[in-house]
């Protein structure tokens, strides 16, 4: 073990807050020393290869951003390609595109023109009156029943494991429905898939970083108490705190990756399923992320899941309740004396990979500036 404050930053975990913030820290003169909990770098972005083609181990991910900086930033370290992200939803056989356009509501209904898609979904909105009281009601107000049913509701009840009319409105602010043949599904100003996977990314991000993996730092605190003037931690912030006030809840994944004997399985990276019957929620076919043209392929289903502590934690649940619990933890780090939390854990939030990227290095200017 080094001297103690032999470092000035101490990183709890090497996704890319923790990666992007080590980066930064480092080319500035920094010590910083990252941990790891996994046997590799990169949190939930990293992929293996397997015979050519980058497994997303933890779950699609395809970067997209509307922000010139940060796509310059994460052009340093790898090349991108133009894979754009059009998933297909599977309700028992019916094949729809993703998300909500002309595409869709011609399959639908038969629709041709961007009026009558309008006039269909305005004659099915108009069941919902008043405000809506749960997801169900507040899905119908925006899309009409017949997406509901059969895009919505399945999905959304395996997703959370709770029936729609028993999960609150505020979870589906608002869908997406363009009066468009566009099924391009961020329409951000950039997106692509890095070429040769995310691990080029982390790799030239922790380039010259000291990283240990396979460090459990809520386990080994006590032995890296003092070690760095600064604590960086990106884990559930419930756990930073030994769940004194109770713990958060999340939702879990659970990932089965078969590999097939065929080039081609279902000819688009993305299918989600939406009927409730069907136990996962999509199945993601890695190769076509790259456009590869192997012989074999490698496809992944996701199923959602009930979260259990030692669990990964993959989705907050942002009730009510669990909000209330989490400003009281973030009332907690901000009276800690030496830490900065960053990430979707510790933050307690959905964020995008390009949102990750932004607050890590908005976290880098506050402390070169504070």
């Amino acid at each position: 073990m080094k001297e103690l404050s032999q470092y000035d930053y101490l990183i709890v975990g090497s996704g890319l807050f923790g990666a992007v913030f080590a980066h930064e820290m480092q080319r500035r003169g920094r010590r910083c020393l990252v941990l790891e909990r996994r046997a590799f770098p990169g949190g939930n972005v990293r992929s293996e290869e397997r015979e050519g083609i980058h497994v997303h181990v933890y779950g699609a991910h395809i970067f997209h951003t509307n922000s010139k900086e940060v796509w310059q930033y994460v052009n340093q370290f790898a090349d991108f390609n133009q894979f754009v992200n059009a998933p297909i939803a599977n309700f028992r056989g019916e094949l729809y595109h993703l998300p909500f356009n002309m595409n869709t509501f011609h399959a639908m209904w038969g629709v041709t023109t961007p009026a009558q898609a309008a006039a269909k979904i305005a004659s099915q909105r108009a069941e919902i009156t008043g405000e809506p009281r749960n997801l169900e009601e507040q899905a119908i107000s925006l899309v009409g029943r017949d997406i509901y049913e059969k895009l919505i509701q399945g999905y959304t009840e395996k997703q959370w494991g709770r029936k729609c009319t028993e999960l609150p409105a505020f979870i589906i602010k608002r869908l997406p429905v363009r009066y468009t043949y566009d099924n391009n599904y961020f329409q951000a100003r950039y997106q692509g898939i890095p070429v040769g996977g995310y691990n080029r990314i982390i790799d030239g991000l922790l380039d010259g970083v000291e990283v240990r993996t396979g460090v459990d730092y809520l386990e080994a605190r006590a032995a890296y108490e003092g070690v760095a003037e600064r604590v960086v931690y990106t884990g559930a912030l419930d756990a930073y705190f030994d769940f004194r006030l109770g713990r958060l809840a999340y939702r879990g994944l659970r990932f089965e990756t078969e590999r097939l004997e065929q080039e081609n399985y279902q000819g688009v990276a993305v299918m989600n399923y939406t009927a409730r019957e069907v136990p996962y929620t999509r199945i993601i076919e890695h190769k076509h992320f790259e456009f590869g043209r192997q012989p074999v392929t490698y496809v992944t289903r996701e199923y959602p899941q009930e979260w259990q502590p030692g669990e990964e934690a993959y989705y907050p649940v942002n009730d009510a309740r669990n909000q209330q619990l989490y400003a009281q933890y973030a009332e907690l780090a901000a009276k800690e004396r030496g830490l900065i939390i960053g990430g979707r854990l510790a933050k307690y939030r959905y964020y995008d990979m390009d949102q990750v990227i932004e607050t890590a290095l908005a976290a880098v200017r506050q402390e070169l500036e504070g």
